[in-house]
């Protein structure tokens, strides 16, 4: 979940899909996620003819995982995630990614243990404690959720020390947007993007659903796809594109 090796591993894979430098791209199968692009349609039906000759290629598999992930087609990039993981057991402990995908896919428990199998690996990164009190609070409630909250001990990026203050109940939303709004954080993307993203799945998870919806909607404008990956939250605006559509879709289903 650290930006800088994903923007710059997520620019490659738009490149690679002529979403940077827009090229002649065949059609498939028609994604899940509305406004995921037919770019990655076409490159996730490459990817599988690519795996037909190299079924055990990782980085074929991580490829189209991810594709498959944007797409909206999440328990297929469980299975290309846990089929890497199955031939390169080292890949378990960083493959947030597949945290992720069991998120999407509504596998809570999993998913729960994924992102702590992750703060083994990487002990300072607050996002991925975000996800895994998501994942809890989803599938065991908002109360076990603050009882098994990772611990850290470290600094990590803006706007994450606040955002877990939020999380755990000790901070408000509305402190946490002004923390951002200060003039050293106002005019910063990434810093402005992940504080809506997540103020808004908050929001959206203690009820407010429409407010959370409308914050997460706001994070996702904030970049276009192409930019999001020179400098920009990269692989995570894919996911809160997709976490925008979910909140759209509980939103209405409440109504």
């Amino acid at each position: 979940m650290r930006p800088p090796f994903f923007s710059l591993r997520f620019a490659r894979l738009l490149g690679s899909l002529g979403l940077l430098f827009p090229g002649s791209l065949t059609h498939a199968e028609p994604p899940a996620s509305p406004s995921a692009p037919a770019a990655f349609t076409a490159a996730e039906a490459e990817a599988s003819a690519q795996l037909e000759a190299s079924p055990n290629t990782l980085a074929l598999l991580s490829r189209r995982g991810d594709l498959r992930l944007f797409l909206g087609r999440f328990a297929q990039a469980i299975a290309d995630f846990e089929r890497m993981i199955a031939l390169d057991p080292t890949q378990d402990a960083p493959h947030w990614r597949l945290g992720i995908a069991y998120y999407f896919q509504g596998d809570f428990a999993k998913a729960a243990r994924q992102f702590e199998k992750y703060h083994a690996y990487d002990g300072r990164d607050r996002e991925n404690g975000i996800w895994q009190f998501l994942s809890k609070a989803r599938g065991e409630g908002i109360a076990a959720a603050k009882a098994a909250m990772l611990e850290y001990r470290e600094f990590d990026r803006e706007p994450f020390p606040a955002l877990y203050e939020l999380f755990a109940g000790t901070r408000s939303a509305e402190s946490v947007l002004e923390h951002v709004g200060r003039e050293a954080w106002r005019d910063h993307k990434p810093v402005q993007f992940f504080a809506r993203y997540y103020v808004g799945v908050y929001e959206a998870l203690t009820g407010k659903r429409e407010e959370g919806a409308r914050h997460v909607r706001s994070a996702v404008a904030l970049y276009e796809r192409e930019s999001s990956g020179r400098g920009g939250p990269g692989y995570m605006w894919e996911v809160a594109r997709l976490h925008a559509e979910l909140l759209e879709r509980e939103a209405a289903a409440a109504r």
